[in-house]
């Protein structure tokens, strides 16, 4: 059996058009992954900012309004201090 050249170019042909199929498939996952996480990261950012503000409200009981903001401004230093190490440490 002879192959001719336009049975290569057709074959060719058709191995692109499948692996644009599947390069499509796989950028649509990976844009509906990578939207859902930064939907996680969004809402861990607004309950932290909830969890620092029933603290600060919290602290009120005890402290002056200036104290506990300024307590809390450190509490939230430490836990971005605290993060930024984990993501370094996790990109070694």
């Amino acid at each position: 059996m002879k192959t001719t050249l336009s049975d290569l170019v057709i074959a060719f042909l058709d191995l692109l058009e499948a692996e644009g199929r599947t390069l499509r498939d796989s950028a649509l996952r990976l844009g509906w992954g990578l939207g859902l996480v930064l939907l996680a990261m969004l809402t861990g950012l607004v309950a932290m900012g909830f969890f620092l503000w029933g603290l600060y409200q919290y602290t009120l009981a005890w402290l002056s309004p200036p104290a506990a903001a300024m307590l809390m401004a450190l509490l939230a230093l430490i836990l971005a201090l605290l993060i930024g190490r984990l993501a370094m440490r996790c990109n070694r």
